[in-house]
């Protein structure tokens, strides 16, 4: 069980702070909101080794969860208990993990306990977005429907995940391979050539030399180059698991060259995404808005998004803090703007979040053709500036025989 100070705002406005045990973030933040109270801040303190669901669970593929959400809707649309469900599920799953956490929440919901509390009890299987809109299902009798869209929302968070990996696939296996060219030449071939000039007495210009300094570095201190490599790695992580690391690494790379961009379009689209379904789904806005910012996946966004809610708090528009922060298009605060006027902020959102889905697969097409060329041409320009650096010294001694 793990310890959490807590942070919130009662009904008659006043500041609370706590420190409570609880099984995970979740419970606590259920517990809490039952109170009434708002949650400002909330984090965990230490945590016990004892498992909430008393199994060792791995990791849930996403496409087991959308396969697992898509069949619960449609069993749940034709009138099969929830239990019935579950049990029919945990038989044909075949993803380990999973089937061993529905299996749990079948047993859960068995004894008494709502869907709802049966699976918050999973937070690294069922995210606070999916344990908020089945609790708003239940509440309002839709379990299907809300099953139907988290299935649609899932799928669409699945397919702009299989678009990036395979838009990266190809450009990340040709660079590998020309690490590894580069780094035989650099070990097998380049020493060879070195023993030949060398016997031979020739004068080297200096990028030979470099290339056989770099060659001679890399031969005897092998175990350095591996070391600072995962030294790198290791340090980055450690950065970026803290709150000001973590901000600053999202920072920039929304300021990266395309890829910032890029990033920023699939950010905005999950936003509005993830923002209508909630909204559609019944889940009031200042929780919407605060289960967005902790699932955004990047910490500039989620501040900018914490920030509206506290405008909305102060009786803001939502619309006009996100235009202000300078993240979100314009296009997309007017399309939100419209929305509140009318009364129909969760239509213009899914309509907001199709158009950057399209963005986003544009942009992902166009980049797959530009990577290509401009890695034959890195490829191209690394390997001659090593042949030449090499063939220029025989090109010396040839001319100085004749």
């Amino acid at each position: 069980m793990a310890t959490f100070v807590y942070e919130a705002v009662d009904a008659s406005g006043k500041s609370v702070n706590g420190r409570v045990e609880a099984d995970n973030e979740q419970l606590l933040l259920t517990k809490l909101h039952e109170q009434q109270f708002h949650v400002v801040a909330i984090k965990e303190t230490g945590a016990s080794s004892r498992s909430v669901s008393g199994a060792r669970t791995g990791a849930v593929k996403l496409q087991s969860l959308v396969i697992f959400s898509r069949q619960f809707a449609t069993m749940i649309d034709a009138g099969i208990s929830i239990v019935k469900c579950l049990d029919i599920l945990e038989g044909q799953c075949k993803d380990e993990a999973l089937r061993a956490i529905v299996g749990q929440v079948r047993r859960d919901v068995k004894d008494g306990l709502s869907l709802t509390d049966a699976i918050i009890k999973h937070p690294k299987c069922f995210t606070k977005l999916y344990v908020n809109m089945i609790k708003a299902a239940e509440i309002g009798g839709i379990l299907d429907k809300i099953l139907d869209r988290l299935s649609g929302f899932l799928e669409k968070e699945m397919e702009i995940n299989q678009k990036v990996k395979s838009a990266m696939m190809y450009p990340c296996i040709v660079l590998c391979f020309a690490m590894v060219i580069v780094v035989a030449l650099f070990i097998f071939v380049l020493p060879r050539f070195k023993d030949i000039f060398s016997s031979m007495q020739i004068e080297l210009p200096p990028t030979t030399e470099a290339l056989f300094a770099i060659s001679d570095f890399l031969i005897q201190f092998w175990y350095l180059f591996i070391a600072m490599i995962f030294g790198a790695v290791i340090g980055y992580k450690k950065y970026a698991s803290t709150e000001k690391g973590r901000y600053m690494i999202d920072k920039y790379k929304l300021r990266i060259p395309i890829f910032g961009e890029l990033s920023l379009k699939i950010s905005v689209s999950r936003f509005a995404r993830t923002f209508g379904t909630l909204i559609s789904s019944g889940v009031p806005m200042m929780r919407s808005l605060e289960i967005i910012g902790e699932t955004s996946g990047n910490a500039v966004i989620a501040q900018a998004i914490g920030n509206a809610r506290n405008a909305i708090r102060e009786g803001a528009r939502i619309s006009v803090p996100l235009a202000q922060c300078g993240l979100f298009p314009t296009m997309v605060t007017h399309m939100i703007d419209v929305g509140e006027e009318t009364g129909r902020l969760s239509e213009m959102l899914v309509k907001v979040a199709d158009f950057y889905d399209n963005e986003v697969d544009a942009m992902i097409k166009g980049l797959t053709s530009l990577i290509e060329p401009l890695l034959i041409v890195f490829m191209g320009v690394l390997v001659g500036f090593i042949a030449i650096s090499i063939m220029s010294p025989i090109f010396k001694l040839v001319s100085s025989i004749h």
